[in-house]
């Protein structure tokens, strides 16, 4: 029901952005104007930032900001279009430099999944290429029921990046390119699982195959700002009392090819039409364009009418 409540969903911010365009007819400038205006009205953090979780901490990096949970569901459900979910978002962190709106860069959304202790002892065991075919196979089938929904076809290409496990650091990450329908610019899906005692806090990179070689450059510093707190770290792991999961690292990597923020995501953030068919849509931003192109009609009609039109009536 969900999904096709968004799929109607995108279907009518798209005629609404058709409307909007024609309406407005924004100039690349005026349309940066409301995107700053937008980008303004957020309050970016440095710094260390305790997880409201209790389970640990996010150690902002030089050179990137975070944006805490509330604000973070803000852009990802009203601006980008993702289905309002419980715990879709512990928060964005991006480089200093970009924006939410931003029309190339990259986020990574922050998420924690308290699925129990996940076992490593596979990790050194797997055969990527072929769990790669696995996926793909996967991931066609699951294109078929997309297209019935009215959803574009999905495709997984390959690795953008192999998947690597630091046994020391407990954490696993890789990279995966996508296709969406037709379209030339394929998604990055970038993504980073730091196992935990209790489950695994995720870091999900938001972006475009133009963006890999940026966040290649700053991952490094990415894989370590997760901080556990004692008593949720990995080594704390105690079999008596703790829950092992039932995922493996290979599970962890044959995941279903987007996570909760992926499909509508990827289209609005780098998308324009959308985020115009998203002020047409939700109205504050479009109703004040809209009421200031009315009153400079009104001031030109005035201008041109003659003495005896503008004399009031008796």
């Amino acid at each position: 029901m969900i999904k096709k409540f968004m799929s109607v969903l995108m279907v009518t911010m798209l005629s609404a952005a058709v409307y909007a365009q024609e309406e407005l007819e924004l100039t690349d400038a005026e349309l940066q104007a409301v995107y700053d205006s937008i980008e303004n009205s957020f309050t970016y953090q440095h710094g260390k930032i305790e997880l409201k979780n209790g389970v640990g901490a996010i150690n902002v990096p030089q050179g990137f900001k975070y944006l805490d949970a509330e604000q973070s569901k803000h852009v990802l459900v009203d601006l980008w279009g993702n289905p309002d979910e419980e715990d879709i978002t512990m928060g964005l962190i991006m480089p200093e430099k970009d924006g939410v709106l931003s029309e190339h860069g990259y986020v990574f959304n922050i998420e924690y999944n308290e699925i129990g202790y996940v076992k490593d002892d596979d990790a050194d065991d797997i055969d990527y290429d072929d769990l790669l075919k696995e996926m793909k196979e996967g991931t066609l089938e699951d294109s078929k029921n997309r297209v019935q929904m009215g959803y574009a076809p999905l495709e997984l290409i390959g690795w953008a990046a192999p998947p690597y496990y630091d046994n020391d650091k407990k954490i696993l990450h890789w990279a995966k390119e996508i296709k969406f329908g037709t379209d030339s610019i394929h998604t990055l899906n970038y993504n980073v699982r730091v196992l935990g005692r209790k489950g695994v806090l995720v870091l999900n990179a938001i972006g475009s195959m133009e963006d890999l070689a940026t966040v290649q450059k700053d991952i490094p510093q990415v894989l370590n700002i997760v901080e556990f707190n004692d008593g949720f770290k990995y080594k704390d792991f105690d079999p008596s009392v703790d829950e092992v999961a039932a995922w493996t690292i290979g599970g962890l990597v044959a995941g279903k090819v987007l996570a909760k923020v992926g499909f509508f995501a990827v289209i609005a953030k780098f998308g324009k039409f959308i985020v115009i068919g998203l002020i047409a849509f939700f109205g504050a931003i479009y109703r004040r364009i809209t009421g200031k192109k009315k009153k400079e009609d009104e001031d030109t009609d005035s201008e041109n009418q003659t003495p005896e039109q503008l004399t009031p009536e008796a």
